[in-house]
């Protein structure tokens, strides 16, 4: 199978394609603009396709989402049996600010990337959506499900929502087109990548401007920062800080490699991609503190703008259906693989 990778250079993206390289055969392009993604990154998969002898499964092309003649040129010449997509930009309080970047960016590039798919006969779409779709719960709700009415509330969801609605209308309309569309609750970690019986990451999350709350912990405890914020302590939460899903990276990647298969005998479909846990900014922090043992500030900030209080998956659709399987679902170890990946970093 020939699959496309947009934003394989970039934190998902890389780990799919990391486990693309270990557990299958298929000739994989990647297609990046590497606005956030690195070369780096590529190289260190160049690396893991040489140690599995797939080198000839891996090709790497510049190119950006916007460029749609050179878009439709890639498609029409490779002839791909799969995409799986996640070029986006993903900043919500940026998503505020520059929702045009957004809409332009995620929206339009991804309805050209689902019209040449469309045009050139690719039969499987995997997408890369997110849990903002679903906007800020209302009433007594303790996990969200697929079913769950989506109501986003910053241009980041809902740039994303409308991807999902072209998607499928797509599909609709060509039988031979299928899809899974993926919603990703809080994604974090690194590559679980051992040399002895430490954790030692080739691959994670390299952007230095991320807003992820891991991310952002584990730069404090190398001492890159010098305290993190907890925006808001007056939610509807027990500690007033607000909850949210993490997911580890390894068992995000995995759901991908088992969607190509599933969309062999399978209808198209819509997954939440978390573990049904859900722990507070607070939480998070300590479980940081402890596993690195040290003590790094905190410091109370205003709310941002489109934050909703709590954001916990029901995962048993895609246990259920597709047969997934979390293994590190473990606060600890997540936090143990983002300090490992960023102490790594702090030695290049």
């Amino acid at each position: 199978m020939k699959l496309l990778v947009t934003g394989g250079a970039g934190y998902i993206g890389s780990h799919i394609v990391k486990q693309l390289l270990e557990q299958t055969n298929h000739k994989i392009l990647i297609l990046d603009n590497l606005s956030t993604g690195l070369p780096q990154t590529i190289e260190q998969l160049q690396n893991i396709a040489k140690i599995h002898s797939k080198q000839d499964n891996l090709e790497f092309v510049k190119c950006d989402l916007c460029e749609f003649d050179r878009v439709e040129q890639i498609i029409s010449e490779h002839k791909f049996d799969g995409i799986i997509h996640f070029a986006a930009s993903i900043v919500v309080p940026e998503s505020i600010s520059w929702p045009a970047k957004y809409y332009m960016n995620n929206t339009i590039n991804t309805t050209n990337l689902i019209k040449c798919a469309n045009e050139h006969n690719v039969a499987k779409f995997i997408f890369s959506s997110t849990a903002a779709v679903y906007g800020e719960p209302s009433g007594d709700v303790d996990v969200i499900d697929e079913s769950f009415m989506p109501s986003p509330i910053n241009p980041y969801g809902y740039s994303k929502l409308m991807s999902e609605i072209v998607l499928k209308d797509v599909a609709k309309a060509n039988a031979n087109m299928k899809y899974v569309i993926f919603r990703y609750f809080n994604v974090a970690g690194a590559d679980m990548n051992y040399e002895g019986d430490e954790i030692a990451p080739r691959i994670g999350q390299s952007f230095p401007d991320a807003t992820h709350l891991i991310k952002i912990s584990a730069e404090c405890a190398s001492s890159k920062r010098d305290k993190v914020a907890i925006f808001g302590d007056d939610f509807n939460t027990p500690d007033g800080s607000g909850i949210r899903d993490y997911i580890h990276i390894e068992d995000l990647a995995s759901a991908h490699i088992q969607a190509i298969d599933y969309l062999s005998n399978n209808p198209s479909d819509t997954f939440n991609l978390g573990y049904s846990k859900g722990y507070s900014v607070k939480e998070v922090i300590k479980t940081m503190q402890k596993v690195t043992n040290n003590e790094f500030s905190t410091y109370i900030a205003p709310r941002r703008a489109g934050d909703p209080a709590k954001l916990v998956a029901d995962n048993s659709k895609a246990i259920s259906k597709m047969g997934w399987e979390a293994k590190y679902d473990d606060l600890a170890l997540i936090c143990k693989s983002a300090y490992a990946w960023e102490q790594k970093l702090s030695t290049k």
